[in-house]
């Protein structure tokens, strides 16, 4: 299970109007996640960053069956879940809470809003897509009221298809978000310039 570990950066939760939860992927850690803070029109927000326990959020591959990746999964989205509580105990509502996530973590930040869905502010999803060996339909509930979504991956990635991203737009969409994908044919598993341009363009005005 997940040890409560949050690393905070940017404005402090009670002069931030907006937060940001930033969730790193497989073997990173918070402050790594943290360190693109730099890169995004974000210095007037708080920044939280759970970090995982062991650097992993889960086990195994996102496209595993979700019960080889328990308790971990289960646990990962409780701690997000904590950190949103956090951000709205000091008042900020869910339409100034963003995400933003990679790799592993992007897997992550779109599990969890999708099963939580609302009107947030922005999520940023890079190289990522909705968890499980099928897509559980039932696990989803609420409506994005438009959040913009913006989704970066590479075509072909060694980690996420691009037939699991494209069918989880679809899914965000059925449940009224607003999703930009941006596909980049050949680029590696990483974070390009192209994305960050991307996310401050449509995400982090």
């Amino acid at each position: 299970m997940h040890q409560k570990n949050i690393h905070t950066a940017g404005k402090s939760l009670d002069q931030a109007e907006k937060v940001l939860i930033m969730v790193h992927g497989r073997g990173a850690d918070a402050p790594d996640i943290l360190g693109l803070a730099s890169h995004f029109n974000v210095s007037e927000y708080a920044l939280l960053a759970p970090e995982a326990t062991n650097n992993t959020w889960y086990p195994y591959s996102f496209m595993a069956n979700p019960e080889e990746n328990e308790p971990w999964l289960s646990s990962a989205i409780d701690l997000l879940k904590e950190v949103v509580e956090e951000a709205t105990k000091q008042g900020i509502t869910a339409e100034n809470i963003y995400f933003l996530g990679f790799s592993q973590g992007a897997c992550l930040t779109l599990e969890f809003v999708t099963r939580h869905a609302k009107k947030f502010g922005g999520i940023v999803a890079l190289t990522g897509g909705l968890i499980g060996d099928k897509i559980n339909r039932e696990n989803y509930s609420g409506n994005f009221n438009q959040t913009p979504i913006f989704i970066g991956t590479g075509n072909p990635d060694p980690h996420v298809p691009i037939e699991r991203v494209k069918e989880s737009v679809g899914i965000l969409e059925k449940m009224n978000a607003k999703v930009y994908l941006e596909v980049y044919e050949g680029r590696p598993h990483t974070i390009s310039h192209h994305e960050i341009e991307a996310a401050n363009r449509v995400i982090f005005l």
